[in-house]
């Protein structure tokens, strides 16, 4: 079941209803990760690491309270490599990724805290073991994602800096709202968002069915109550999407499926609507403009007057720092 999300009510969600919860006494803050583990960490955190969330260091501005970073970060996310390109000195010593966490580099940093994905928990559990104060993430939903900006916000001591940060979102994903809302059920149009092979599908649950909802898309996997699934390449053309997106990060891309004699009864494909989407982390502020990119490819008569680059530039500059055009040149790099 696909479910509709209200993008009017995203700034109105309070961190206590969703999966993490906070409350503060002095300057200790507590908060139940991911993982159900409650973290007792001193706020302001000055020596964090950060695995997963390191596109919140800019828009949150908390350069000086970070020692380390996720080597994503330094190798493929063109707002940290704009940043440290305007000035080498941010960069961060990188600690590997979510799934091979070096964990000596981890304990030579001597972090206060270390926010990382849930992949390994072997490595969460040695880390804590060692001392070391662990948040695990892996936001499944919008709601997750804005309840994670909000504890960074918390931990960092920029709670007014967060809700910016979120209000920026919605006014960005507002503009989609307003051009979608009117589009009657029955003419909406169906999409598949294929992984990191093209018979990989989103499914009902996560933060990329999200983004397909909002976006105006009819997810013709939604209905599948997992975050991804392997299908038979028979069961995509009995779906028959009308729009196939492409995860940015795939080893393959448009032309793989388009030239492919498998995928041609599809209406997608005959049509040529395959679209590989940018390698931006949705995991961040970035979800906003990602979804924007799909709605323009699933309904371009709606937003035949609108400058995406335009307007996600004025979006960069506000929540980053940056502008577009700076990040996409680091990108391409």
């Amino acid at each position: 079941m696909v479910h509709r999300i209200d993008i009017k009510v995203l700034a109105t969600f309070t961190a206590l209803s969703l999966l993490f919860s906070f409350s503060s006494f002095g300057k200790t803050v507590v908060i139940v990760d991911k993982l159900g583990r409650r973290v007792e960490v001193e706020a302001p955190a000055k020596r964090a690491i950060i695995v997963i969330s390191y596109e919140l260091i800019p828009s949150l501005n908390i350069w000086n309270q970070v020692v380390g970073v996720s080597r994503w970060a330094d190798e493929i996310c063109g707002v940290y490599k704009a940043w440290y390109g305007i000035n080498p000195a941010l960069r961060k010593p990188t600690v590997g990724t979510g799934t091979d966490i070096n964990v000596e580099t981890v304990l030579k940093l001597k972090p206060d805290v270390f926010i990382t994905w849930t992949y390994s928990e072997a490595v969460i559990y040695f880390l804590q073991n060692k001392g070391i104060r662990v948040i695990g993430m892996y936001p499944e939903s919008l709601t997750e994602l804005l309840s994670d900006i909000r504890m960074h916000g918390l931990l960092f001591g920029k709670e007014k800096k967060s809700e910016e940060v979120i209000a920026s979102m919605e006014e960005y994903l507002n503009i989609i709202r307003k051009r979608i809302e009117g589009i009657p059920s029955g003419q909406r149009k169906k999409v598949v968002h294929l992984g990191g092979s093209p018979t990989r599908v989103s499914g009902g649950i996560g933060v990329t069915n999200d983004m397909l909802v909002m976006a105006g898309g009819l997810n013709v996997a939604g209905h599948i109550n997992q975050r991804n699934v392997d299908v038979p390449i028979e069961r995509l053309i009995e779906w028959n999407p009308d729009i196939i997106f492409i995860w940015g990060s795939a080893r393959y891309d448009e032309s793989s499926i388009k030239n492919s004699s498998q995928w041609k009864s599809i209406k997608a494909v005959k049509e040529g609507n395959v679209y590989k989407l940018p390698r931006w982390s949705t995991w961040s502020p970035r979800l906003a403009p990602t979804v924007l990119y799909m709605a323009m490819r699933i309904y371009p008569e709606y937003f035949r007057d609108v400058n995406f680059e335009d307007i996600t530039d004025k979006f960069y500059k506000k929540v980053f720092g940056v502008s577009y055009q700076q990040v996409i040149m680091h990108e391409n790099n």
